[in-house]
């Protein structure tokens, strides 16, 4: 869960990446981090498992004052999408306060999609939390190629919040709708934070 410093005024949130493999969520942050100015973001660090091709996680965080009188670092997490690696996304979506879903838009990838959305639905309920209780984004990348399913039928197969969550078409390679994703779950989760917290009683609004 967000991470608040009444002392330091800070808030750390974590967003996790989650998708099958292949499906674009390093490459997400990969565009991310290449357009944030240097003094708004630190290092990128990655950890290779063996026989994974993808990076194990991303780690950055960002800085903003989105709730006055705080400063709000966001830590935007990937979790590798191969079966083989299931306990590293348990262990990254831990503590996760926002989730995109990313999900790939050819048609021969959409088995992929509901199996590893029904595998984030698991993680969760092992960690006694609900995908309805969670801040969540779909986003459909890949929306360049041609062989892709219509918006229309991946919502159906993955928008199963009991209230629709939002739906984005990005095109990670070139940064297509990248950006809105993140600003929309960014929003999400500071709206839930200020619901949920006496934050505005501590000193934030001052």
């Amino acid at each position: 869960m967000a991470q608040i410093n009444v002392a330091d005024k800070e808030i750390a949130v974590k967003i996790v990446y989650y998708g099958p493999a292949m499906s674009g969520k390093t490459t997400n942050l990969l565009y991310i981090h290449q357009r944030i100015p240097n003094k708004g973001r630190t290092d990128m660090l990655s950890i290779a498992t063996e026989g994974d091709r993808t990076l194990y996680f991303d780690f950055l965080p960002l800085e903003s004052n989105i709730i006055p009188g705080f400063k709000t670092k966001f830590q935007l997490y990937t979790v590798p999408g191969q079966v083989l690696y299931n306990a590293t996304r348990k262990l990254v979506l831990q503590g996760a306060d926002g989730i995109v879903f990313v999900a790939d838009s050819q048609w021969s990838k959409q088995r992929d999609n509901v199996d590893s959305l029904d595998n984030l639905v698991e993680n969760l309920t092992e960690q006694s939390r609900e995908l309805n209780d969670v801040p969540y984004i779909l986003e459909y990348n890949k929306r360049d190629l041609k062989d892709i399913a219509q918006i229309d039928h991946m919502s159906y197969l993955l928008n199963r919040k009991k209230v629709r969550v939002p739906e984005f078409e990005t095109v990670a390679t070139t940064g297509k709708g990248v950006f809105d994703v993140l600003n929309a779950i960014c929003r999400m989760v500071i709206a839930k934070i200020i619901k949920e917290s006496d934050i505005n009683n501590q000193g934030g609004g001052k």
